[in-house]
C-alpha cells in the first residue's frame, strides 16, 4: 500500500522518518524521494539480505540502513543523536523477496532447510522446534499463532512423522499439513492449507508478536508532536494489538477509524496485499 502510506505519513522536504521494516526497499525509496537530500530515512531490518541489496538499490538517497529489530529503534536513534522523528512506518510480516527465498523455508515448495528466521543467527530454526516440542504445546502454538482450526490434527501428525524421520524442509511440512485437510473441490482463491501453520511457526521463531507489543510501547515516544505512526498488518493477531494501542495510548490519536485497505488494482497486481490493513495514529501532546 505505498500510495496510502505516503498519503497518510505526508513526508515533506527536510523531515526525518523511520522505516522499521526495509524489505524490498519500496517504502524507503518513496519516503527518501519525498524528504530529499535535506531529510533522512533510517531503515531497519533483521534480515541481512535486504540490507545488502539496499546498499546498491538505494545508493544516492538519504538513507541509513541498520540491521536490527524495530524494537531497537529508540536506542539506535539515540546513538545517532536523533531524539525525535516525523514519522515511523512498520510493514509487518514477510516481504515478497522472503516469500521467494527457497533457502530458508519461506516458500512451501522449498527443499531447503525449514528455518523461517528473519535473522538466521538468532534463536532456533522452525525444524528444531518441530523436533522436540510436545504435541499439546505444538498444537497450542499452531492454534494461537496461526488461528488454525486443525491444529491438533496437524500437531499429532507431526509428532507421528518425527518418530520415523525428521521434518527438515518446507516442502515436507507443507505436504504433511495438506494431508490433514479434507479435499475440497470447486473453491477458488483459497489460501494454501499450510499458510496458517507456517505463519504460526514463523511468528514463534521470530517472536513477532512480542516484538510488536514492545514496539507499540516505545515508538510513540520517538515521535514529534504531530508525527505519525503507520502500521500495515496482515492478520488479526497483528491488527488487534495495533488497534488497541492506537485507541488506548494517551500519546496517540487514531487517524484511521477503520483500517485502510488496498485497492482492487493493487490486489490484482500483488495478490499478497489482499489481507493488508493500514492503521495510522498521530502523536499528541499530553496535558499535565
Amino acid at each position: 500500500m505505498p500510495v496510502e502510506c505516503i498519503s497518510w505519513l505526508d513526508p515533506k522536504p527536510g523531515q526525518v522518518f523511520v522505516d522499521g521494516t526495509l524489505g524490498g526497499g519500496g517504502h524507503t525509496r518513496m519516503l527518501a524521494e519525498k524528504v530529499g537530500n535535506q531529510g533522512q530515512i533510517i531503515s531497519f531490518d533483521r534480515d541481512a539480505i535486504p540490507i545488502e541489496r539496499a546498499e546498491e538499490t538505494l545508493k544516492g538517497l538519504p538513507v541509513a540502513v541498520v540491521q536490527s529489530n524495530f524494537t531497537e529503534i529508540p536506542s539506535v536513534l539515540d546513538q545517532m543523536g536523533i531524539q525525535h522523528v516525523d514519522g515511523v512506518l512498520l510493514d509487518l510480516g514477510l516481504s515478497s523477496d522472503q516469500l521467494e527465498d527457497r533457502e530458508r523455508g519461506f516458500s512451501f515448495e522449498s527443499d531447503g532447510p525449514l528455518d523461517l528466521r528473519f535473522d538466521p543467527t538468532e534463536g532456533e530454526a522452525a525444524s528444531e522446534i518441530l523436533g522436540y516440542l510436545p504435541e499439546k504445546l505444538l498444537a497450542d502454538l499452531i492454534f494461537n499463532n496461526g488461528e488454525e482450526r486443525l491444529s491438533r490434527r496437524i500437531a499429532r501428525k507431526i509428532c507421528e512423522r518425527r518418530k520415523t524421520e525428521p521434518i527438515e524442509t518446507a516442502c515436507q511440512l507443507a505436504q504433511l499439513v495438506i494431508s490433514c485437510y479434507p479435499r475440497v473441490r470447486g473453491k477458488r482463491n483459497q489460501i494454501h492449507p499450510a499458510t496458517r501453520t507456517f505463519q504460526a511457526l514463523r511468528i514463534a521463531v521470530n517472536q513477532e508478536l512480542s516484538s510488536l507489543e514492545k514496539a507499540l510501547k516505545v515508538l510513540p515516544g520517538i515521535l514529534k508532536p504531530g508525527g505519525r505512526l503507520a502500521i500495515i498488518s496482515f492478520h488479526s493477531l497483528e491488527d488487534r494489538p495495533v488497534k488497541e494501542a492506537f485507541r488506548d495510548d494517551p500519546r496517540l490519536k487514531p487517524l484511521t477509524k477503520k483500517p485502510a485497505r488496498p485497492t482492487d488494482n493493487e490486489v490484482a497486481e500483488n495478490p499478497r496485499s489482499r489481507s493488508a490493513k493500514l492503521r495510522v495514529a498521530e502523536r499528541v501532546e499530553i496535558e499535565q
